[in-house]
């Protein structure tokens, strides 16, 4: 299943992760994102899930990478807020700007640390 999530920063350098609500990887932290439509393109549903996700509105830039986890394929990419006001919402039980301690802190996703790490 095709999938994007986004890799996006604040001003500070933080990383935007969600709080994931529901499963797959319920309670845990990630990037947020979600599944492509079949109407959309990645860069649709990317700004689409992360409207949905964050209350925030986006501009996509390039590929930063694709993981596999089970059957989602991820595309996720690099993006800048455009406007909003960080607000979780759909999927997501919480959103926060993340620094890279809180990073090791955090219950992340498997394997998200590993992927950030030649990001960050």
């Amino acid at each position: 299943m095709r999938c994007v999530g986004a890799v996006i920063r604040d001003t500070e350098g933080r990383l935007l992760l969600i709080q994931r609500g529901h499963p797959p990887s319920e309670g845990l932290w990630s990037l947020p994102g979600g599944r492509v439509e079949e109407d959309e393109t990645d860069h649709e549903a990317l700004r689409r899930e992360i409207r949905e996700e964050t209350g925030l509105e986006i501009e996509v830039g390039a590929l930063a990478g694709t993981v596999m986890i089970g059957f989602y394929e991820i595309f996720d990419y690099h993006a800048h807020v455009t406007g909003g006001e960080l607000t979780p919402g759909d999927d997501a039980s919480a959103a926060t700007w993340a620094t890279a301690d809180d990073l090791v802190r955090l219950p992340l996703t498997k394997g998200l640390l590993d992927f950030l790490d030649g990001l960050i």
